[in-house]
């Protein structure tokens, strides 16, 4: 198994007018990461709108990914979704891809215990010999995945790392402390890589990196070697960044950013909508302000 840290792109979808997947920026877009050195791509997350993708649409994407990463570097595709048997079936489908870890997240809407998210887990994970990196976000999935039950499925044989887009410092800071040997922490938050890689945690997925991989490659990279002076001033320059791409649902903002850098075309399925006015300004603004990195 390639080892996975440092930065990857929590990767977006790009839809052409018609709304259907636009082929050629995808090409561009992940091109565009290889070339700014990303350390993983991460597709078919929240951040990619998969819960509005086909079946056919989602194995085409990671088949398109796969072809243009050609092994550069680590894929860990996204299996995520609120049924136990559905989350086992998308990995059945994908395995043929042979990413090189799945990312799941915490089953959303049904809200189960503790004990029913372990279980989840655990049978996610007995079903495959992939790697599984966990994912907990409780801003979307109304239900916090606790410190205890994530070092729980620590213990288990293939699952390596958690991704956590809490805002509890003090639960991902638990993790990082008492987590087994070869378990990683990645930062879900971009505004919270700084304190978490500070303290332990091995990387980030990012949303931002869609917009500026080199900046975060390199503040990623200077956080993994201990040079956190030189980091912190990456950290504070991205900051208005990290803000900024949640000032409407991700991925609205992160569209505008690339759309007004002519990368791919403003546009998301329903129930997602485009921009408001005053987002885009915002976004024009602080790619202005960021030129120079």
């Amino acid at each position: 198994m390639r080892e996975i840290r440092g930065c990857g792109t929590a990767l977006i979808t790009p839809f052409d007018d018609n709304l259907e997947i636009d082929w050629d920026s995808l090409g561009t877009l992940v091109r565009r990461q290889l070339d700014a050195s990303i350390d993983f791509l991460v597709p078919l997350g929240t951040t990619g709108e998969t819960p509005c993708l086909e079946e056919e649409e989602r194995e085409r994407l990671i088949a398109t990914i796969m072809e243009l990463n050609d092994s550069k570097v680590p894929v860990v595709a996204g299996v995520g979704a609120n049924s136990t048997k559905a989350v086992i079936k998308n990995i059945s489908i994908l395995s043929r891809f042979n990413p090189d870890a799945f990312l799941v997240v915490v089953p959303y809407y049904n809200k189960p215990t503790q004990e029913g998210i372990f279980l989840h887990f655990k049978a996610v994970s007995e079903s495959t010999s992939t790697p599984i990196i966990l994912y907990n976000i409780p801003g979307r999935t109304s239900i916090n995945m606790s410190a205890e039950t994530t070092l729980r499925l620590a213990e288990l044989k293939n699952i390596i790392a958690v991704k956590e887009a809490c805002v509890n410092y003090e639960q991902v800071s638990e993790i990082i402390r008492l987590a087994p040997e070869g378990f990683s922490v990645f930062s879900g938050n971009d505004d919270m890589i700084f304190p978490l890689m500070c303290t332990g945690a091995k990387g980030a997925i990012s949303v931002a990196s869609n917009i500026a991989p080199s900046p975060l490659v390199k503040m990623t990279a200077l956080l993994s070697e201990g040079r956190t002076k030189e980091a912190a001033v990456l950290h504070h320059r991205l900051m208005p960044l990290f803000k900024a791409c949640f000032v409407e649902t991700n991925p609205i903002p992160v569209k505008s950013a690339l759309a007004l850098k002519g990368l791919i075309k403003n546009r998301l399925r329903l129930p997602l909508t485009g921009s408001t006015v005053q987002t885009d300004k915002l976004m024009e603004s602080i790619l202005e302000g960021l030129s120079d990195l």
